[in-house]
């Protein structure tokens, strides 16, 4: 935890330089104002991602090693997972009612998003409410997340839809990516310290449950 109190200086340098390169930004031609939401929304969805492959790689070791550890970093990137993905959700109907005029379209790249977020939420109702072993439930409800993760994100290819395609991060002008890039800095700094806090946590709770039993032992 030494390189915590670096991490949370880096996290509050990014979050308060983000929203000044964001303000900084030049409007885009045709949405104006509103698209200066994409410098949130796309960042949360990148955290999210990243929550879910690190669940998905920590879910796969604890299934097949039973590693404590593996099981705690599970736990916490799940958190995370909801946590990001439910900015993502917010963000997204916010920018939607002005560029579409309406909150929500059940077309397949938004209904596939709630799909995925559910899914992580299903791996915490199972871990608190399971029972024995379920842990090892919702591991495999973690694997299962990120093998269909990828599905979310080629959606647009996939299939007509009014939502942006993927090209549009990668094609992105020059005088939208120092905004765009530090607040992506910003989400994965935030998810990277909020891992870690939430990992430890886990750690002590585990060994004071140790503690309790061995004294009722």
């Amino acid at each position: 935890m030494k390189y915590v109190p670096a991490l949370t200086v880096a996290v509050a340098v990014l979050f308060v330089s983000a929203p000044i390169l964001v303000a900084m930004a030049p409007y885009e031609s045709t949405m104006g104002l509103v698209q200066k939401i994409f410098y949130f929304h796309v960042p949360s969805w990148i955290a999210m991602y990243t929550a879910i492959y690190v669940n998905g790689a920590a879910s796969a070791l604890f299934l097949f090693r039973s590693r404590p550890a593996a099981d705690r970093v599970g736990a916490a990137s799940a958190e995370l997972c909801v946590l990001f993905g439910a900015m993502g959700l917010v963000t997204g109907p916010l920018w939607g009612v002005k560029a579409w005029g309406h909150w929500w379209i059940w077309e397949p790249r938004l209904t596939m998003a709630l799909l995925l977020w559910l899914v992580y939420i299903s791996y915490l109702l199972v871990r608190r409410y399971g029972g024995p072993g379920s842990e090892k439930l919702a591991a495999a409800v973690g694997v299962f997340g990120t093998a269909v993760s990828p599905f979310v994100y080629v959606s647009v290819n996939l299939w007509r839809t009014i939502h942006p395609l993927n090209s549009v991060v990668p094609t992105l002008k020059s005088p939208f990516r120092p905004a765009f890039g530090i607040s992506s800095l910003a989400f994965l700094a935030l998810f990277g310290l909020l891992l870690a806090l939430r990992v430890e946590l886990g750690r002590r709770q585990a060994a004071l449950d140790a503690l309790y039993l061995a004294d009722e032992d």
